[in-house]
């Protein structure tokens, strides 16, 4: 029986990013259309007055919590601060204002990094918080683990309905291409279309190749989202993925040849590979009913003319990528 009503107001916050952008087309595709959305500008999620005057005023039903500062191994390198410090703001307004509020459900979207660097593979939710971290972006896991671990604690304390998912690497429509703060997949995207239009030889990635990644399209994500926020009641939380993976060079290659880079791969084995691998068990989930629909090569595929309507720009500059 599902606990999401059509006529139930839900709040999405951070509704133009990756993520939120992508449940909101999946709530309106089912229906879902009383919808509460607020811009930055609107509302500063980091300001804790702004957003208990927000709560008090509008008083959502429900809650996604996918507003959050992200981006790869280099801006979190040289970011730090600002990852854990904007995360941790965002996270304990508004999961606090929503228990005051008495908001029905909330769901807080954390990711995959948050695991120990060197866990066993596939990744187990019993494995949180079992070792050390993946240093270059400890950050941003560690406060995506507090606002876990806060939904768990209000659930606990109070009785509140706050559930937490931990999708694995995200792309699709609306990614960001920016190659200073971008994620692996995107950023290949945008390097071998700007190679590809400069006429250049060689495109150069970071690390070895070796590491290998899960990755989920953004709309298998949202439906995942929308499928728990009906169904969903337990306290733990569940990872969302694929239950398979592919090395950064497997996915360059085939980045490659969806673009159509005539080119060579080169690669600097003096940039950080980061975490080794980071495969989810998706077998609690899949448990509950819920499988992806959409392949990696499709996926691509799709963020590839996404990319070309919303984002190709001539190449100015070549750059490199960075794995997260």
């Amino acid at each position: 029986m599902s606990t999401l009503h059509h006529e139930d107001m839900i709040f999405v916050a951070g509704h133009r990013g990756l993520v939120g952008s992508a449940i909101v087309r999946k709530l309106r595709e089912k229906g879902y259309d009383n919808l509460l959305l607020k811009t930055r500008s609107e509302l500063d999620l980091t300001d804790q007055a702004a957003v208990r005057a927000f709560f008090k005023s509008e008083r959502p039903d429900h809650v996604v919590l996918a507003a959050a500062k992200v981006g790869g191994i280099l801006a979190n390198s040289t970011y730090p601060a600002d990852f854990i410090y904007q995360n941790l703001a965002i996270e304990v307004n508004i999961i606090h204002e929503a228990w005051l509020a008495g908001v029905k459900k909330l769901l807080f979207l954390g990711s995959s990094c948050i695991y120990p660097k060197l866990a066993p593979q596939p990744l187990k939710e019993e494995y949180l918080l079992t070792s050390s971290l993946e240093p270059t972006n400890e950050a941003y896991a560690i406060a995506k683990i507090a606002g876990l671990k806060m939904c768990e604690c209000y659930n606990r304390q109070y009785g509140a309905r706050f559930i937490s998912v931990m999708p694995t690497n995200l792309y699709g429509p609306g990614d960001n291409f920016d190659l200073n703060s971008s994620h692996v997949l995107p950023a290949m995207i945008r390097k071998f279309h700007e190679a590809k239009t400069r006429g250049d030889g060689s495109v150069t990635l970071w690390g070895t190749g070796t590491p290998r990644r899960e990755f989920l399209h953004v709309d298998d994500l949202a439906d995942a989202c929308v499928f728990l926020l009906e169904r969903y009641e337990e306290a733990g939380f569940l990872n969302i993925g694929v239950g398979e993976d592919v090395t950064i060079r497997e996915l360059a290659e085939l980045v490659r040849r969806i673009v159509g880079f005539g080119g060579d791969i080169l690669w600097d084995s003096a940039k950080p590979d980061g975490t080794p691998r980071k495969l989810l068990d998706v077998s609690k989930l899949k448990a509950l009913g819920w499988e992806p629909t959409i392949s990696l090569e499709e996926g691509i595929e799709d963020t590839w003319r996404w990319y070309l309507r919303n984002e190709a720009e001539p190449a100015l500059h070549p750059g490199v990528i960075g794995t997260i």
